[in-house]
């Protein structure tokens, strides 16, 4: 199968023919309809985060299921899925006390490098990227990787909800529990923080304050649901944020992965707020706050793809927007070849592009 190989840390991608092994029990081979280019993906590509080389990134994915190995019941050839990173064990401390985003079972949900789905030149090692490696014509994956969808549902629509859209709304209804009438600040209006503005309004938030620097995604963000809109070029974000609020948001979402950003999030609370931080930031960053401001309750804390259980939410927000709740229509910035994969590496790097996505029936 063709796949996008990255070598090098900061190099382009090259296409390679790289081998599949077949599907070993509870395995499920599927062929990849659809693959989001993830601002996580960027972030493994540039080498904010550590991985074992040569690898397939991609993980945001949708396809068709062509054949499943023993012992697998929940799928079967020709069903639709999308795919998810956040693979569960089912029987965990994590899993069974409602936390399946974090399971602990690493014989399920397999640690980097430790994979050998993938092969090449023969038999070399090539590295599985989140247990799915969805820059590639086909994927191998656990059956805990994935969940069966409507076949009605459009595919490049469903492959945003494998990772984004679940990390963004999810980050709302799960991790944060946002309260209906409540004020809510999102900075950064990628997909991850417009699905988050989304999630806000599905959620019942009577304020949602999108903040960005870029005209065009503002604009975006008042599409998905954003009340107000902050252009962080404009000066200082947290004195306009009070000032919008008359004393802060109760709750604020950080979608992309900075210091600077992660501390204004906290900053811009009101007493009892609750800041989560959904951005990958770098390994090896630390941020700073005031330890005062601890004293009237705020909190901070993080996020795992929205703290989801993937398997029960990805139908509920297929539903959401078959009934025009969740808008996925906006996040989608163009449809492109595997061979273009450089391309929309790039468009991510600039900041213009929402999502482009790699469509395999081209």
């Amino acid at each position: 199968m063709k796949a996008a190989v990255l070598h090098a840390v900061g190099q382009p991608m090259t296409i390679e023919d790289v081998s599949l092994a077949k599907p070993g029990p509870r395995e499920v081979l599927i062929r990849t309809s659809v693959s989001g280019i993830c601002h996580s993906d960027l972030h493994f590509s540039d080498g904010s985060y550590p991985h074992p080389l040569p690898c397939v990134l991609g993980h945001e994915s949708a396809g068709v299921v062509e054949a499943v190995g023993a012992d697998v019941t929940y799928v079967q050839p020709g069903d639709h899925v999308v795919t998810c990173l956040s693979v569960f064990c089912g029987y965990c401390e994590q899993c069974v006390t409602g936390h399946p985003s974090i399971c602990s079972t690493t014989a399920i949900k397999l640690p980097a490098g430790v994979s050998r789905r993938l092969s090449w030149h023969g038999g070399e090692v090539m590295h599985q990227f989140l247990n799915l490696s969805s820059f590639a014509e086909q994927m191998l994956v656990h059956e805990h990787a994935l969940v069966k969808i409507r076949k009605d549902m459009p595919l490049d629509r469903a492959a945003l909800i494998g990772c984004g859209v679940l990390t963004g709304v999810c980050s709302v209804f799960h991790t944060a529990k946002v309260e209906p009438g409540s004020k809510v600040a999102v900075i950064g209006c990628g997909g991850v923080g417009l699905a988050a503005v989304n999630g806000a309004a599905l959620a019942g938030a009577g304020r949602i304050i999108a903040i960005d620097t870029l005209e065009s995604k503002l604009d975006l963000a008042k599409q998905m649901g954003a009340t107000d809109v902050v252009n962080a070029k404009d000066g200082d974000v947290v004195k306009r944020i009070r000032e919008l609020t008359g004393g802060g948001v109760n709750y604020s979402f950080e979608c992309l992965g900075a210091k600077a950003t992660a501390e204004q999030s906290f900053s811009m609370l009101a007493p009892g707020g609750t800041a989560t931080i959904i951005g990958m930031i770098p390994v090896g960053t630390k941020i700073e706050l005031h330890g005062v401001d601890f004293l009237a309750e705020r909190k901070i804390q993080g996020s795992m793809m929205g703290s989801n259980r993937f398997r029960v939410d990805m139908p509920r927000l297929i539903e959401f927007y078959m009934q025009g709740k969740l808008h996925l229509d906006h996040l989608i910035s163009g449809h492109m070849k595997l061979d273009q994969i450089n391309d929309g590496f790039a468009a991510l790097r600039s900041g213009a592009a929402v999502r482009s996505v790699i469509d395999f029936a081209q």
